[in-house]
This record gives structure tokens, sequence and C-alpha cells, in this order.
């Protein structure tokens, strides 16, 4: 395999990995209402296991408040019950066919707590990258001592690897950051 196909490959995984942290820390409930927080709980319906987002439109119309509008009014109390048995401490109120769910003002041991949960997705995320790195710098050593690639080209393989590692990194602090920004916020 060619020094470019384990850049790019590196490149892709840490670029997924990224992708994951940014859907999983807009499910972390900031004093922000999101629909992100409920559209992956999953609810028991017609016999099966589905996510929110498939049987519901989810809105916030208020900047505490999401509202949920299921498609079939059938679903109604299974998606209550869903909500209610997710560990995010919401507490949802049925209005005809709509349930609202309204977020109550989060404490500052809470936010900590948040805070912390948020630090070590990231770390996870950190260490996802460092693993890319590792299996790709192991590859391009594989290769080089196959001989089919000089020293000069390892070593500058090497490097590109982990100028992508630091940029990845960076940029899982940054959103880091920005999220602990929007929890801390009152």
């Amino acid at each position: 395999m060619a020094i470019e196909d384990i850049i790019k490959n590196a490149e892709d995984k840490m670029y997924k990995t990224e992708e994951h942290l940014t859907h999983e820390l807009a499910g972390v409930r900031t004093g922000k209402a999101s629909p992100a927080l409920v559209e992956n709980i999953m609810v028991d319906v017609y016999g099966t296991q589905m996510r929110i987002r498939d049987l519901a439109a989810i809105t916030t119309p208020e900047n505490r408040m999401i509202q949920v509008q299921p498609w079939d009014g059938s679903t109604v109390s299974a998606i209550e019950k869903g909500i209610q048995k997710s560990n995010l401490g919401l507490n949802p109120s049925i209005d005809k066919k709509t349930i609202r769910i309204v977020l109550p003002e989060l404490t500052q041991e809470r936010r900590e707590e948040l805070s912390k949960f948020v630090k070590k997705l990231a770390e996870d995320a950190r260490v996802a990258v460092r693993h890319v790195r590792r299996e790709a710098v192991d590859q391009i050593k594989k290769e080089g001592k196959g001989g089919g690639i000089s020293e000069d080209d390892v070593k500058d393989g090497e490097k590109q690897i982990q100028k992508l590692t630091d940029k990845y990194v960076e940029r899982i602090d940054q959103h880091l950051d920005h999220k602990e920004k929007e929890i801390m916020t009152v």
C-alpha cells in the first residue's frame, strides 16, 4: 500500500472520530434546549426499537422547551416512556398528541458533572485519534521494511501522520472548549 493511501485512510478515520464526538456532544444537555438531546432516545413501538427522530418531528419553540410531535398519535405514550427511561432527568408532559419537555435550570453541581462528562468524551476521541496514528505509523514502517519505500519516505510519512494527529487533537479540543462554555453559561 502506498504511503499516500495510508495517510488518506488515517485522515478518514480521524475525521470520523471528530464527527462522532460532535454528534455525542450535541446530545449533552446544556441550559438551552436542543432537538439532539432527545432525537436518539430509543422507544419501544410496533414491536421494535426506534429512535424518536424516526417517529416524530422535534422542535424547540422556546429556549428551554423541546416539543415532540409524533406522526402517529398511537406512539405518544411510548415516546413519553422512552424519554422518562432515558438517563437525562427529563419530565415530559402530554398535551393531546404533543409531548412537551421543559428543561429545568441546571445547578452548578450538575454543570460540573456535565463538564467532566464532556471532558471524558473528548479524551476518548483523542485516544481514538492517537490509536489511528499508531496504526498508520506501524503500516508505514511495515511497508518500509518490506523494501517498497525508502527510509526518507517512511520518515516523511510519519511526520505527515503526526501533523494530522495534531490537527485533529486540536479540533477536538476546540469542540470541548465550545461545549464547556455552553454548559457553564448560566
